[in-house]
Order: structure tokens, then C-alpha cells, then sequence
């Protein structure tokens, strides 16, 4: 998952660079003297933020004033580009701190966030509502016709023009302060809502002292249990929880059903308990206020607002696209639910079938069916051999080689750097790799950056960018092992990696993952298929302690469970893209209770009740506290682009160097400088079909 927090949180940072002020005490106010001025992560401490902070909005106000009062007469350069060259301090320190905040949180950090939330957002409203500034910004847009722009150059002015215009430029005085009112609310609401479930998955926890509860559960599952209670002081028990690696092994091998309903019961009500941490109120006043926003813009409704800049254009186009693969997706969840109901019935339970039976049954189905044991493929999937075959994709693929360096500093011990270099051994960026699960590290997985590339004065600017993950730690006996589904997630999100390292952009505000929302995840879910491939599967798939390649009948059979499930996986995916625009679609404030507006909206599309949608309206963060608010479909619309992308790889060689070439230039390297569909069909040749995806899905 693509998921800048800085975006969340509303900052609207017109980017970079000018010189940083010189400051003794606080690192952050110094240039960094590391290895491509990475982070100094060890010498900042939570006090140098705020000091930070107020000093960096000052020199961008300062900055703007510049831009602003400037006596010549607007221009592309003295006024478009100057904008998007100021801000470098306040970029810096926000790129440290959002990405810490998200990664290796604290308390204190979680303190300065809401004390810094704020001032982000009425600073960023300064910028976007400063009249002078915007009548500069117009007048060179109104003249773009005659100015000779490059297509980047035009993209940039026109992204200004309409960043200002949709930040509410255009209102009157009244209609500004409004506006200033309501996004800040947001900025403090969406954060109040992602600290909320962080304490709701760190406070769950399953503690099982008796060993005949740990029925079924596979070895591997039971030791990593152990070490968790182990390292919360739980001697001779096992401790189980709400992170992935935990969560979804239990609810699959489990015998224990009692277990597995307070397992899956726990994760489906967080932020539903009407205490402290309830999310439901925070829900209301969110999907309230950003409807209020999209009308005083001018726009129907938040999805509106929000469509406008994608591919999509307007929540029409997603709904249809959503009600194409939901009526296949619905049909074969039926056919599954009726197979597990009859596995049911094999162990001699005449139970009616629960959410919390679903994975049980389907693994049982699974290996009854296919004579597939998934805790039988997890010693094959060691994290190093999956990541270095990542790599080595990678490199096969566009030249680059991946250098670990350890002379770069990391904010916790769990972090790796990797130094990124093209094939004539230039340097393109640095990578660093978190992937161990941690009680202060906000769940799910996500790619972001430190430093975007881009360029200044004709000197490339290159970038630095993370990759952050929640699996399963290395025990004392066991290295860490990973799902199938978790080597996927790997390649996904080195994928998103990609984007941001291998950026050729001039303009920080277009570079990199700078894109169309559902533009977003062509990169990272295209390289998931490589994951999937046999040939490379057969690279890095080696038990951990024979080191024997995953055999072949092993291979065949993960091949032939490609479809299995899919109606269950579809719709759990495709339910929560509705609920996310029914949130978004709505024209009027909400008067019922959240749970009942969720209910109303998945009894609309005929969910089943043994499926729970798969992100509930108060844990959902990806819209409440991300950046993917009336985006959350954009999953699968990219899914539309990669199946398509991917097939021309197939056709060609998987390795095709012609092939990867169009994909690096017309894709990768290009961020946002143009429209998407044009940067798509100069790579294959045509727009995408949704053929290739339905076929993949077993939904055709």
C-alpha cells in the first residue's frame, strides 16, 4: 500500500528547496552530514521537532512572501517554479518525522503530532489562500498558450492553477475561514482516529496458558506465539494478536472455534466499543466535514472532489467498475460458502457457518482439495531469499543493483540501508527496508519517502525511500518465515519502491509516486506478479533448513489455488471500496448511527453474512486517517492495468530489455507529468482491458 502520512494529515507542502538555516543544537535545522545527506536518526530526539517545525514554517512563509511581492511581471519560472522550489526545511522535517511517526511511534511523538497538526494546516491554508499568490499564479496560467512549455512544464502549471483553485482560492472571506476551520478538524480527527487503533491492536491480546488450545496451530505458529509471551513477561504461555502474522494463522488452523470468534471479534471491532478509543463519532464528523469542504468548492459531493484528479473522473466510472467484477465476485462467494458449509459438515459440526469459520474451513477445503497445507509452504518463503530475489528482479529487469550500507543510519536496529545504483554504476538513491513487526509501528504495509528525486538548477536531486512491513520477527530456532501471501506483499511494495527510485522528473511536485490515486499501485501490484511466477519462485523459494528448492508439484499446486477463495477474497476487497464511496457519495449530512449507514450499505449489495467486509468503518484507515478517501477502489482498478501490463511481458519475455525499457520510461520513470492513460497506452500500445484481471481472478 502506497500511504504517505504526510498526506494524511493534510499538509500541503509546495516543495523544495532553499537553503537550511544553520542551527547548533538541533540536527534537524543542520545539513546532514551523512551519506547522501540521509537522516542523522540517532542524534534527533523527540524535542528538536517542534523547534524544527515552527523554524521551517517560518522560512516558507518567508519564501512565499518572496513569491508574492515580487515586482516583476509572473512568470513560468519566478512564480510556478519558485513555488515548487520553496519549502525544503519544512519538507525535511516532515519527511523524518511523519515517517517515524508511522514506523517507530511513541507517545511523546503521537503529543508532538497533535501539537504540530494544527499548524501544518493553517499553514498550508496560508499558502493555498494567499490572494497575492494566487493572482500571480492565474495570470501566468491564463497566458499558458503562449508561454512555449514542455509537456512537464505545462503539467506543472496547470497541477498549480487547480491545486489553488480546489484549495479554495477561488472563496470569499468568509467561505476561507470556514475552510481553515474545517481542515483543520480534519488533521486532527484523521490523527486521532490512526492513534486510536494503534492502541486498540497493541491493548488486544489472546494469552493461552493451556497447550491443548493451541490445537492445530502449525509449529512454526506456536513458537512465535511463545516468543511474544515470552517478551511481555507471559513465561510458559502464548500470546497471541491483532497483527497479521498472528491474526490470520490462527483464525486458519485453529480447532479451537470459541478461539478463533474472540480472535476475529477482537479484529473486527476495533474502534467500536464505545470507550476511549471508539472511532465512530471521529467517523461521522470526518465523512460530515469533508462534505461540507466539497460544497464550498463547488463539487456534489467528497468523491466528486476527490475523482477529479484521477482516472476515474467521477464516482459513476467506479461504481461501474466495481459492478462489473461484484456480480461474478458475489456468485462464486456463494458457491464457496456452500463448500465450506458441507466441510463443515464432514467434521460432524451442523453449525450455520461464521465469519470466523471462513479461513478455518477454506485451508481445510484447500488441502483437502488441492493437497495444499499453506504452513507446509511457509519454510520454503525465508524473507532474505525473498527479498533478494526482489532485487534481482530488479536488476534483471532495469540494470540496477542494490549495495547494503552500513554506514548510513537507521532509527532502530531492524531497518537495513541499501544503497540503489543504475547499470553504469551511478548512484540512483537509497532504500531502507523495516519489515518486522513492532508495537510502535502502525499496521499493514506501506512505501514512502524521505526525500523525493527531483531536480534543481540541473543538479538531480536523488531520492530516499523506505519500504515498511508488519511480518513475523526470526525466533531463536526459526529465521523469518513468510506466507506466500507475504512474499507477495514484499514485491508489492518494493514495486511502489521502484516508482519513487527510479524517478527521471524535474519537478518535485510531479516526481515519483506524485500520480493519479489509481494510478498508484500499477507499479507495486504489477510486481506481484513476478512473485507469483514459477521460474522465480523457483529462485527464491528454499526450505530454510535444507535449502532445497520448492519442488515442482509444490509449485503446480499454489498454480492451481490461484482462483481458489476468490470470491471470498473479491468481495471482502470489493465491499470495502463500496463502503468507502458510499461514505463519499453521501449529499447530506449522516443522521443514522455509523454501523447502521455500513450495514445499509452492505445489505445494498447483497454481502453475505458469513463475509465481513474487510476494513469496518471504524478501524478503516486507509480513508479515515490515509490518503485513499473515495480511493480505496483504486486497488483494483490498477489490478485492470497490471493484469493488462504484465501480459505484455508474457508476450514478449518476461525479461524483454525492450519491454522493460517502455514500462521504466513510460511508467516508472515519469511520475505524474502527464496523464496517466497517456503514459499507460505509450507503454502498451492501447488502454487496458479488464479480461486479463477477471481470467486471473477466476471470475470470467
Amino acid at each position: 500500500m502506497k500511504y504517505s502520512i504526510f498526506t494524511a494529515v493534510g499538509v500541503v507542502l509546495l516543495m523544495i528547496i532553499a537553503g537550511c538555516s544553520q542551527n547548533s543544537s538541533n540536527p534537524l535545522l543542520q545539513e546532514f552530514n551523512t551519506p547522501f545527506q540521509t537522516p542523522p536518526f540517532r542524534k534527533i530526539k523527540v524535542k528538536h521537532y517542534m523547534p524544527a517545525f515552527k523554524e521551517a514554517i517560518n522560512q516558507h512563509n518567508e519564501e512565499i512572501e518572496t513569491i508574492a511581492e515580487n515586482k516583476e511581471e509572473p512568470s513560468f519560472k519566478n512564480t510556478i517554479v519558485a513555488l515548487d522550489n520553496s519549502g525544503i526545511l519544512l519538507s525535511k522535517v516532515g519527511g523524518i518525522f511523519y515517517n517515524l511517526l508511522a514506523a517507530n511511534t511513541s507517545d511523546e511523538l503521537q503529543k508532538v503530532a497533535e501539537e504540530v497538526s494544527p499548524l501544518l494546516s493553517k499553514h498550508s491554508d496560508d499558502v493555498m489562500l494567499n490572494k497575492k499568490l494566487f493572482k500571480r499564479i492565474k495570470s501566468v496560467y491564463e497566458k499558458r498558450e503562449k508561454l512555449n512549455l514542455s509537456t512537464e512544464d505545462r503539467t506543472l502549471l496547470k497541477k498549480t492553477y487547480k491545486n489553488f483553485v480546489r484549495g479554495g482560492a477561488n472563496l470569499n472571506e468568509e467561505e476561507k475561514t470556514r475552510l481553515r476551520e474545517i481542515n483543520k478538524k480534519l488533521s486532527l480527527l484523521s490523527l486521532k482516529f490512526g492513534n486510536n487503533i494503534l492502541k486498540e491492536n497493541n491493548r488486544f491480546e489472546l494469552v493461552i496458558d493451556k497447550k491443548e488450545d493451541l490445537s492445530g496451530l502449525p509449529q512454526t505458529v506456536i513458537d512465535a506465539a511463545a516468543h511474544a509471551a515470552k517478551e511481555k513477561g507471559y513465561e510458559g504461555k502464548w500470546l497471541f494478536t491483532l497483527d497479521k502474522p498472528s491474526l490470520i494463522p490462527f483464525l486458519q488452523y485453529s480447532d479451537k472455534r470459541n478461539l478463533r470468534e474472540k480472535m476475529f471479534k477482537g479484529y473486527i471491532t476495533k474502534g467500536d466499543h464505545n470507550d476511549e478509543l471508539d472511532n465512530k463519532k471521529i467517523v461521522k464528523e470526518i465523512v460530515d466535514l469533508r462534505l461540507e469542504r466539497a460544497n464550498l468548492l463547488g463539487y456534489t459531493t467528497h468523491a466528486d472532489y476527490v475523482l477529479e484528479e484521477n482516472m476515474a473522473k467521477n464516482p459513476a466510472n467506479v461504481y461501474k467498475l466495481l459492478d462489473k467484477i461484484w456480480k461474478p465476485a458475489l456468485a462464486k462467494a456463494k458457491k464457496e460458502e456452500i463448500m465450506l458449509q458441507k466441510m463443515a459438515g464432514k467434521d460432524g459440526n451442523h453449525f450455520t457457518l461464521q465469519p470466523w469459520d471462513w479461513w478455518y474451513y477454506a485451508e481445510k477445503l484447500k488441502k483437502d482439495k488441492y493437497d495444499l497445507d499453506e504452513s507446509k509452504l511457509k519454510p520454503y518463503f525465508q524473507l532474505e531469499n525473498v527479498r533478494k530475489e526482489a532485487f534481482k528482479v530488479a536488476h534483471n529487469l532495469y540494470g540496477i543493483s542494490f549495495v547494503e550500507r552500513n554506514d548510513i543510519p537507521v532509527y532502530n536496529d531492524d531497518v537495513k540501508v541499501f544503497e540503489v545504483k543504475d547499470k553504469d554504476g551511478s548512484h540512483i538513491g537509497i532504500l531502507y527496508t523495516d519489515y518486522f513487526f513492532r508495537k510502535s509501528k502502525r499496521g499493514g504495509a506501506w512505501m514512502d519517502a524521505y526525500r523525493k528525486q527531483y531536480r534543481i538548477n540541473s543538479k538531480n536531486v536523488t531520492p530516499v525511500i523506505c519500504n515498511v512491513c508488519n511480518f513475523a520477527k526470526p525466533t531463536k530456532d526459526t529465521p523469518s518465515l513468510l506466507s506466500y501471501e507475504d512474499a507477495q506483499t514484499l514485491f508489492h511494495e518494493f514495486g511502489h519502491a521502484l516508482h519513487g527510485l527510479l524517478s527521471n522528473c524535474t519537478y518535485r511536485t510531479l516526481s515519483g509516486t506524485s500520480v493519479a490515486q489509481d494510478f498508484v499501485e500499477l507499479p507495486s501490484q504489477f510486481m506481484e506478479n513476478f512473485a507469483r511466477e514459477p521460474s522465480i519462485m523457483k529462485e527464491y523459494a528454499k526450505h530454510y533448513k535444507t535449502g532445497k528448492v520448492i519442488p515442482d508439484k509444490l509449485i503446480k499446486k499454489i498454480k492451481k489455488t490461484g482462483t481458489f477463495n476468490q470470491g471470498f477474497a473479491t468481495t471482502e476487497y470489493l465491499a470495502a471500496s463500496y463502503l468507502d464511496m458510499d461514505w463519499h457519495t453521501i449529499t447530506k449530512p449522516v443522521t443514522i448511527g455509523v454501523n447502521e449507514f455500513e450495514k445499509a450499505s452492505m445489505d445494498r449489495i447483497g454481502l453475505i453474512p458469513q463475509i465481513v467486509v474487510r476494513y469496518r468503518s471504524t478501524y478503516f484507515s486507509h480513508i479515515f486517517s490515509g490518503g485513499y478517501s473515495a480511493g480505496y477502489y483504486s486497488y483494483v482498478w490498477a489490478e485492470v492495468l497490471d493484469a493488462d501490463a504484465f501480459e505484455a511481458f508474457k508476450e514478449a519475455g518476461l525479461f524483454d530489455q525492450k519491454t522493460a525499457k517502455k514500462f521504466r520510461d513510460n511508467v516508472l520513470s515519469r511520475g505524474g507529468t502527464e496523464d496517466a492513460m497517456v503514459l499507460y497506452k505509450r507503454f502498451r500500445g492501447a488502454e487496458p482491458k479488464i479480461d486479463a484481471l477477471l481470467e486471473r481472478r477466476g471470475l470470467k
